[in-house]
């Protein structure tokens, strides 16, 4: 895995040890960014389920001014750790929050992103933490392209779908 452009261009992250992860694909990554270019600048991007950190650290690298990273797994947390460190990034860039997603939703319930971006393992129950979400700006959710997600959620209303190989990114807006 490597970022693909921006501040960090070219970096090569450490890789999650095992084959249970499925990191979002360098294309695909490059996809998503490419469709919110517009708005990444100086946003303030919630990566959820952020395994390696690949995705917020590519949002840093491309102009976002800030990153939370949430993960369940402790291992997965460290690796977020050793890929900041890597690339320098400061701690008023980024925070690391080794919790579950939904948790960690309640728990900032008054907290506002810019972009968010949803990427759980492909079996996950979307909806509650969809539901969790709808006071934000923007929510991308990475699925199957065979998973049937909601065309609105709350005040979130799905703006747009994009496939690619077998996964899909689900954009909401308000």
């Amino acid at each position: 895995m490597r970022i693909i452009a921006g501040e960090y261009k070219g970096r090569i992250l450490k890789s999650p040890p095992s084959l249970n992860v499925r990191p979002t694909s360098d294309r695909l990554r490059e996809t998503l960014f490419n469709v919110i270019a517009p708005v990444i600048e100086d946003a303030r991007f919630l990566d959820l389920c952020a395994g390696s950190g690949a995705v917020g650290i590519e949002a840093l690298s491309r102009g976002a001014s800030h990153v939370t990273f949430v993960d369940r797994s402790r291992r997965m947390c460290k690796l977020i750790e050793a890929n900041v460190e890597l690339c320098r990034i400061s701690e008023e860039q980024q925070v690391i929050y080794c919790s579950e997603v939904n948790e960690f939703l309640r728990q900032s319930k008054d907290e506002r992103w810019d972009i968010v971006f949803f990427d759980p393992p492909y079996k996950e129950d979307y909806l509650k933490t969809l539901q969790l979400l709808s006071n934000n700006d923007l929510v991308i959710a990475e699925h199957h392209h065979k998973t049937d997600l909601p065309e609105s959620v709350g005040n979130l209303h799905r703006t747009r779908i994009l496939k690619q190989g077998d996964s899909a990114l689900s954009f909401y807006n308000p």
